[in-house]
Parts: C-alpha cells; structure tokens; sequence
C-alpha cells in the first residue's frame, strides 16, 4: 500500500463522520482496528516489520490527510507513529521483531511522556524504572497521554539510575490504572488519559536501548518524530478550513454578492492560503531533512512544528470568522478545528519551547 492508497482508504472510513465521534469523545473500534492492522498508523516503519515503509514526506501527507478528516485519529495516529518509531531507535534487534510487527497488525501503542511538574521539562520527570533481578517495577504518574485510553502497549519513559530509560508494558498490567480525560477542549476523541502506575514489574527485556542516557537525548528521537507528525497534522486543519470557507463564501450571499468578493472577507481567504502553503513547504523541507539525515533536520523540525501550529491556530479563528454563525456549532469541521489547532500551539514542545530553541539556533549559525 502506498500513500495514496493508505489516504483514500482513510477517506473511506471517515468520510464526514467526524463530528459524530468528536462528540461521542470516542473513535470507533473498527475503523481503528483497520487502520492500524494495515500499518496505516506507523507508516513509517520498514516493510521488513509488516509496515508501510513511506518516507517522511510521503507519510507527512498522510499525516496530512488524517489530520484534515479528524484530528483526534491524527493524534492517535502521532502517538502511536512515535511508540514505532522509538522502538526502531532504540530497540534491539529482538525488540523491533517482537514489538513492530504488532504495531502493524493491529495492536496500538501509546507514548508516556508528560507528569503533572514535567512537561517541556522532562529531567523534571518523577517516573521511576528499577531494575529488581530478572524484571523492572515502574512506579509514577503520567498525564494527557495521547491514545492511552486505546492503548495495548505503552511506551513509558523515566528515571533510570544517574540517567533515564524507555520501557516497554503492557497497559493492562498489574499496577496500571488508565483515567480518562474527561470534557477536553479539543482531540476529544484521541484516547487521552492519565496512567497511573503503582510498581509495575514487567521482564527486564521490555527495557530499550540507551537505558541511562540523558532524558532529553533519549526523547529527542521520539519527540522530534511527534512535533514533525504535529506539524504535517496542522497543515491537514488548515486544508480542511481551506475547504469549508471557501465553499461558504463562493455561496453566502450578503449586500447582492458573494461573501468572498467582500475585500475583508477575501483577505481572510488570501491569508489562510498563505497559511497552508507556507506549512506545507516547511514541512516538506523538514521530511525531505528527516530523510536525509542532514544536520539542519532538528532545527528544520522545530521550524515546521512552531510555524504549523502558529498558523493553524491563526488560521483556525480567521475560518470562524469569515464562517460565522455557519460554523460555530460543535462538530462542524471549522469549529473541530478551532478547537484543536489551538491544542498543536501546546503538545510536542509549546510555541514558547520552540521560539527558545529557534533563538539559540538562530544565534549559533548567524552570530
């Protein structure tokens, strides 16, 4: 399956219905279980492990796509990308055999990262993995963790003598309890949740690669592969703003005249068009680097993430505005994308995080 085919079979499962599971706060199991036993929601992972094999920018605009039908299942599908892709990092050999192939057939992942006094600071993390014989006992508490509620494997990460650890359980393990979280702003139906976990012993071969590196050069891989998933997902929020209010403004009619002819309201469409291309060439530069293995691909990845989701949000609200009244029911494509455009200035490194390591790339290459 390609791109392309891997995009219309989305297409076909979501269709309009969208807005259905947005207000329900739940995707249905089925049209998961398709997609993810087809590899649809790691795309990326080699063909060698049951996956897709796509490049970063063929599976951006997947990302793309997903994120323009329904941006929980994007972000269930971001989730789940970076479980993959942390394991093909950091994994051993017998780790990606066992664990890859059934991330492509079917069973669904969740990253652990953020704790209630660890969000961009994640050497503040409280998490814990001891080993303790033949086995590790985790004990912490993770929240707002994406697809968790979906969850067959969770990807935890944490404390690990002087440095940190990736240990890979079972979410319905001895010691796991999954909260949902309950009347969120946006992504209603991404499977968020806090996981609590009180000593869980999983078997020490569940501990990847790199155990005892610094947290932050072992969440740089899995968080570099998220804010580029985030980016490439707010580019589908703005193609699916895109689509609603220009057909909204070729067809409203006020003073005698499409609303689109009003000069205000086709500044509005001008600037949200600038939007989209802008995000997509910049995403697009930041696969096209993530392919390559360039030096430029970090810093590439923050540009596309903050400017995706800066523009999205922007956009997002220029679309309620030339929408009006039309658009601000919940569910519509336009008040869904409101709502979690502004959600994308937060997750995987705010806007704020981005702008200070923008700045100290700014200053090393150009002081």
């Amino acid at each position: 399956m390609n791109e392309q085919d891997a995009a219309a079979l989305v297409a076909d499962l979501v269709g309009d219905r969208a807005g259905e599971w947005d207000l329900a706060g739940r995707l249905p199991p089925e049209v998961v279980a398709e997609l993810a036993g087809k590899g649809v929601l790691c795309a990326e992972v080699p063909a060698e492990f049951g996956g897709l094999g796509l490049s970063s920018v063929d599976n951006g605009e997947l990302t793309a796509t997903v994120g323009s039908r329904c941006g929980s299942l994007r972000g269930l599908m971001t989730s789940h990308g970076m479980a993959a892709w942390t394991l093909l990092r950091f994994g051993t050999a017998e780790q990606r055999s066992t664990y890859l192939p059934r991330l492509t057939s079917g069973s669904l992942a969740a990253m652990a990262f953020s704790e209630p006094g660890a969000g961009s600071d994640l050497a503040a993390m409280r998490t814990t993995i001891v080993h303790d014989g033949q086995s590790v006992v985790v004990d912490g508490h993770k929240v707002w963790i994406t697809g968790a509620d979906y969850a067959d494997l969770l990807v935890v990460f944490g404390r690990y003598e002087q440095g940190a650890a990736v240990v890979v359980l079972p979410a319905d393990a001895p010691g796991v309890r999954i909260e949902p979280v309950g009347d969120q702003l946006g992504m209603r139906a991404a499977g968020h949740a806090d996981v609590h976990l009180d000593s869980v012993r999983v078997p020490a071969d569940g501990l990847l690669g790199g155990a005892g590196l610094p947290v932050t050069l072992l969440a740089s891989a899995a968080l570099g592969y998220g804010r580029l998933s985030v980016a490439w997902g707010c580019v589908g929020i703005l193609r699916a703003c895109l689509s609603a209010v220009t057909r909204h403004a070729a067809t409203r009619e006020q003073f005698g005249v499409p609303i689109a002819e009003h000069q205000l309201v086709a500044r509005h469409l001008a600037e949200l068009l600038v939007a989209e291309r802008s995000a997509t060439h910049t995403c697009a530069h930041a696969s096209r680097c993530w392919d390559g293995g360039t030096p430029e691909t970090v810093a590439a990845t923050l540009l596309a993430k903050h400017l995706a989701a800066t523009n999205a949000a922007r956009g997002a609200a220029s679309a309620m505005q030339v929408m009006g009244s039309a658009g601000a029911r919940d569910g519509h494509p336009v008040a869904r994308a409101y709502r979690d455009a502004k959600l994308m200035e937060i997750i995987e490194g705010s806007s704020e995080i981005c702008q200070l390591a923008l700045a100290r790339h700014a200053v090393a290459e150009w002081s």
